[in-house]
């Protein structure tokens, strides 16, 4: 099963600054713990929403709104894609993730846990099957 833990952003990873050398090292203690173990499939940190953009899609329009955009608490600083066997096992590597030194006081960092869906839960339809040839293309991992 994969998973994609996703780390929700806050007042300092919106407004830019670069974590410190201790969280940073402390990542990659924690990310190389992952790779060692065999469940981690990707990562990365993600710049403010100040430097990116929001498309709206309608069936009649397309807007696109620059950042920045949404509360701090709503957005995506981060994630890591891993490949567990349960929810439980995922959780258990999210309870590892080192707490940031830049959360205020009062404040918690969070980080949401989504199962990614698997081809294998569709039914068959050529359109999965064109997922599918993608999807083999990419050297994804089932």
């Amino acid at each position: 099963m994969r998973f994609m833990m996703i780390i929700k952003g806050n007042k300092q990873s919106e407004s830019g600054a670069l974590p410190d050398e201790k969280l940073i090292a402390d990542m990659g203690k924690y990310n190389e713990e992952m790779a060692k173990a065999g469940v981690l499939l990707d990562l990365t940190g993600l710049h403010p929403t100040s430097k990116g953009a929001l498309v709206k899609l309608s069936k009649d329009k397309v807007r696109v709104i620059d950042g920045p955009f949404s509360e701090a608490k709503e957005v995506i600083a981060g994630y890591w894609m891993i490949q567990v066997k349960s929810k439980e096992e995922a959780i258990e590597w999210a309870k590892r993730i080192p707490a940031p030194s830049d959360v205020a006081e009062g404040e918690e960092g969070e980080i949401e846990i989504r199962q990614v869906f698997e081809l294998d839960e569709f039914g068959p339809s050529e359109a999965v099957d064109r997922a599918r040839d993608l999807e083999n293309h990419l050297g994804k991992k089932n």
